[in-house]
């Protein structure tokens, strides 16, 4: 299978992709790292400029087309692949099936809820807009969380409510997605975790800055990473 990393997470959190392919070679798997990919032209295509969409989305399917899976941390992109490519070029409507979010590869696809992971924490789960209303993976995330050894999972208050990014709408709506974010804020804040985890990193971006705006020592992290994690 192909790592398809995100133009986000390799430019802002490249440890996320690392604990993928780590986390995915001690379960057995081979897994490539095409580094002539780029972005999956999400972006681009909710702003309107639908030709770099395409273009983009083509030169995805140039790159990952002969892989028979592809792995991504982002259930936002993964949706961009499965949902709105066919809008852009019905020829990619075949790549659909083989890209899948990382909850949903392992769960849906191999079957494992149990990956060996050990982190002894108090963690509390976010779960994006796009893994749960655009893929549906459901309560795929929690299942491998609650199997990760040490970690005290905690229910998140208002679990389902947006965290406020979404992309360019936190820059063209920064009011109200400033207000979004305070809500959940306050959520993750109730739990006593120590820990949000989610499965996107553009989200734990925007609710790790209003953490640390409140000054405590909550961490935002990678779903990818706490599974990765193994005892020292």
């Amino acid at each position: 299978m192909a790592l398809f990393i995100t133009c986000f997470n390799d430019t802002f959190f490249p440890q996320t992709g690392v604990a993928v392919v780590r986390l995915l070679e001690r379960l057995g798997h081979s897994v490539e790292f095409p580094e002539e990919q780029t972005c999956c032209g999400q972006l681009h295509y909710n702003t309107g400029y639908r030709r770099d969409a395409l273009r983009l989305a083509r030169r995805f399917g140039r790159v990952f087309g002969r892989h028979d899976l592809v792995v991504a941390p982002s259930a936002s992109c993964v949706g961009m692949v499965r949902h709105e490519y066919p809008r852009l070029d019905s020829a990619l409507a075949e790549l659909g099936p083989r890209v899948l979010e990382l909850s949903e590869l392992l769960v849906g696809r191999f079957g494992v809820e149990d990956v060996g992971a050990t982190y002894p924490h108090r963690v509390t789960y976010h779960p994006t807009c796009h893994s749960l209303r655009v893929l549906g993976v459901g309560d795929a995330p929690l299942r491998l969380l609650r199997a990760v050894r040490g970690l005290e999972l905690v229910e998140l208050p208002g679990a389902e409510e947006c965290c406020g990014f979404g992309g360019t709408f936190a820059l063209k709506n920064a009011e109200t997605s400033a207000a979004i974010l305070a809500d959940k804020v306050e959520s993750v804040l109730s739990t006593g975790a120590g820990v949000c985890s989610a499965g996107d990193n553009s989200c734990l971006a925007h609710i790790g800055g209003g953490l640390a705006r409140r000054g405590g020592a909550v961490r935002a992290v990678h779903l990818a990473e706490i599974l990765a994690a193994e005892a020292t």
